[in-house]
């Protein structure tokens, strides 16, 4: 409350996470304080930490205060002033660090009132982690105006290092055309932000954006906080979380909330950041190809939700591909409006025109539709018939009438960039298709890869009621693979009918293969195995999905082959010690390597951290996964297989959170060859695609960080193995403590 001796619109009182932008400073003055000294439940005046803002983020400090403001009003509002003076007294003994006062002002309140006092801290939390996102963006505008050296992590620092590098066109060529990031969406309903309220944070945001125009007049900044105030006052009014269950689907528009509210919208201006950023270095034109392609679990994560299955599979990617059709039949409306050309003056190209030949006498109705006005803009005309064709492609209409694949309207597009660059169009239009297509070939018809896991155990109990072998879980592994090998070399079918568990577990590959049909070879990634301890978890699936009816040509086994990419996932620290001698076994297996060699000898191998560091404590599970990558990569290069890591990152670093160029930059030699694949949970969504410039930013850094961990791989430290033998004795101690402290 602006004016109010004791209000919100304080720096001290911050959010853990917009307190990284300020320095602080710990004094202490006199030495160390005697024992006795202190009053219980309070941090002495000597240790408080003094927050001050750096002269770069004064912006940031009037947005926390303005904001900060604005939550306090809202609360005075909503809940009177008794109650905001509560507020202001808690807050008061926090930042005084007077835990014995804040302990008997809480204790006795009423549970409403102490749910509403939390409430109350969490808002103003939100909008200051808002304040700060909208900073970044503004420090990120401040380097793309200035002359000076380019930000850290940014598409044009990436190219600046490999020029500076010695790294030519050609090769810096090779690379962008080699360069794959995969960020995977996945549900954490604990901690997912309601839909509506997210949708309040991207208008606060976009007001805070506004904001940051100098020539804004007074009357506009009074109507921005206006807007600002509602939108923070609805959200107050909004239950954070509905009374019913969230259902797959309740998951999955969250997830779809940021691919294409977000996502859908930055992959255009990231692709032409990087074009700028390379002929500004190289001065030439470098061929660059879509390097950006998104996945996700909802619909798809069967180990993480047991009411995941075939049905929600197709149900999401339906859902998915009514979006992106949606999103290019808007686009294709619009570039219609947009082109307006008459081919009289300017002229096109006889294959655009062929084009509004052929798709006039497939839509004679659309064409109805267009008025005789415009039958000499032929760039309209086409537009608004593939708008039509679009739409028949939603209603799922066969070819010719519907698109068959993505890469049809792709076809198409390219034909419009063809004429328009060569009848003077550069500056008529040719922008805007070029972004359409550039969203065509990133998200195609299915917008986001969705994999598929399931638990290793939950195989091998299907297996043992279709082999008719209640005793398989207990078999020798050994044994199991020997068996499965046989199953796949002689064409066996199941011995056992199918309960009902078993049923469902093989309509999800049929599923599988009727998605793949439906929506695009890309719509389905790989299946991945939960908890995988040896190659027969591997074998078991490709059993499986040859009984569910998915399988191909080619390969082994009499010619018949499992396209399905199967992903193992060494979880433990055990498990990541035993990774290498698992693939070591699957790589040299005949017949799996003849699977291999019909997914063009590519295996992806995902290695999770947060199962890992509740086995063993942070310290020993990065050790291990760094030793398992480091070995895995030794025996695929042996093997003579493209090795793809997918990494199980969460939010926290607990969960293998943090700054993800570091984790790059760090990770073994050859671990990242130019695909790099990543989860994003939980909270870390919001925190790193909330808002189109962070999302921006995120995309940039983790491009950056692959980028240069592929063309510019550190050199080899003669001291390594004196740093892997200390490493080796802090993870086996920390290990010792840490079971010692949770499991003993």
């Amino acid at each position: 409350m602006p004016g109010a001796p004791h209000s919100w619109n304080r720096t001290a009182t911050r959010s853990p996470s917009a307190a990284t932008a300020a320095h602080r400073s710990i004094s202490r003055p006199g030495g160390s304080r005697p024992p006795g000294s202190l009053r219980p439940g309070r941090l002495p005046v000597n240790e408080r930490r003094a927050v001050e803002f750096a002269p770069k983020d004064a912006q940031l400090r009037d947005d926390v205060r303005t904001l900060g403001a604005l939550v306090g009003d809202v609360i005075r509002e909503q809940c009177g002033e008794a109650f905001f003076q509560l507020v202001e007294r808690a807050r008061h003994a926090a930042i005084a660090g007077a835990a014995d006062e804040l302990q008997a002002l809480v204790k006795g309140l009423p549970p409403r009132d102490a749910e509403t006092l939390v409430r109350a801290f969490a808002a103003y939390f939100e909008v200051v982690n808002l304040a700060e996102r909208i900073h970044r963006i503004r420090r990120r505008r401040d380097y793309l105006r200035s002359a000076s050296d380019p930000q850290e992590g940014s598409l044009r620092d990436m190219v600046v290092r490999l020029a500076s590098a010695g790294v030519t066109p050609p090769q810096v060529a090779a690379l962008l055309q080699r360069l794959l990031v995969e960020p995977v969406f996945t549900a954490h309903p604990t901690e997912a932000t309601r839909r509506t309220l997210l949708e309040k944070e991207q208008v606060i945001g976009r007001l805070l954006v506004e904001r940051l125009d100098p020539s804004r007049t007074p009357d506009e900044e009074r109507a921005s906080l206006a807007r600002i105030r509602e939108e923070i006052t609805a959200a107050w009014q909004t239950d954070p979380q509905p009374s019913a269950r969230p259902t797959v689907m309740d998951e999955l528009e969250n997830v779809l909330f940021y691919l294409t509210d977000i996502v859908y919208r930055v992959v255009p201006p990231f692709s032409e950041e990087l074009d700028q950023a390379v002929h500004k270095s190289y001065d030439v034109e470098v061929p660059t190809r879509p390097m950006l392609r998104f996945g996700s679990w909802v619909g798809g994560d069967m180990d993480g939700n047991p009411n995941v299955g075939a049905e929600t599979l197709r149900a999401a990617l339906a859902r998915q591909r009514e979006l992106a059709l949606g999103r290019y039949r808007a686009e294709a409306t619009e570039l219609a409006r947009r082109l307006s050309q008459s081919g009289a003056l300017t002229g096109v190209s006889d294959a655009v025109r062929e084009g509004v030949a052929a798709y006039s006498a497939l839509f004679p109705r659309a064409l109805a539709t267009i008025p005789a006005r415009y039958h000499d803009m032929p760039y309209r005309v086409l537009f608004r018939l593939i708008a039509a064709r679009l739409e028949a492609t939603r209603r799922d209409a066969p070819p010719p009438e519907g698109y068959g694949a993505a890469a049809e309207l792709e076809r198409d597009l390219g034909l419009v960039i063809a004429s328009l660059r060569t009848h003077r169009g550069e500056h008529a239009g040719l922008f805007g298709v070029q972004r359409l297509l550039r969203r065509v070939e990133t998200f195609g018809f299915h917008l986001a890869t969705i994999d598929l896991r399931q638990h290793a155990h939950v195989h091998r109990a299907v297996l043992a009621t279709l082999l008719k072998d209640p005793d398989w879980n207990d078999r020798p592994a050994p044994d199991r693979l020997a068996r499965l090998r046989r199953v796949l070399e002689q064409g066996e079918q199941p011995a056992g009918a199918p309960d009902a568990h078993a049923t469902r577990t093989l309509e999800v590959f049929k599923a599988i293969a009727d998605s793949r049909a439906r929506f695009g070879p890309d719509a389905v990634g790989p299946y991945i195995i939960s908890m995988a301890q040896g190659a027969d978890d591997v074998f078991a699936v490709l059993v499986l999905a040859r009984w569910g009816g998915l399988a191909g040509s080619g390969g082994g086994g009499g010619g018949v082959h499992v396209p399905l990419d199967v992903a193992p996932l060494f979880e433990t620290v055990a498990e990541l010690g035993a990774a290498p001698g698992v693939m070591r076994e699957l790589l040299t297996d005949p017949y799996y390597r003849a699977h291999l060699a019909a997914r063009r000898m590519h295996q992806m191998v995902m290695i999770g951290y947060s199962d890992s560091n509740k086995d063993a404590g942070i310290g020993a599970s990065r050790w291990g996964l760094q030793h398992a990558q480091a070995a895995l990569v030794e025996t695929t290069e042996k093997s003579g297989v493209d090795l793809t890591f997918f990494h199980g990152r969460g939010g926290t670093v607990s969960r293998g959170g943090g700054k993800i160029t570091n984790a790059i930059l760090s990770a073994p030699r050859g671990s990242i060859r130019g695909h790099f694949r990543m989860t994003e949970q939980g909270e870390a969504i919001d925190a790193r695609y909330g808002l189109r410039g962070i999302a921006m930013r995120t995309l940039a850094q983790t491009v950056n960080a692959v980028a240069l961990a592929t063309a510019l791989p550190r050199a080899p430290d003669v001291r390594e193995s004196v740093w892997t033998t200390i490493m080796d004795t802090i993870a086996q101690g920390s290990r010792t403590a840490y079971r010692a402290l949770v499991y003993d």
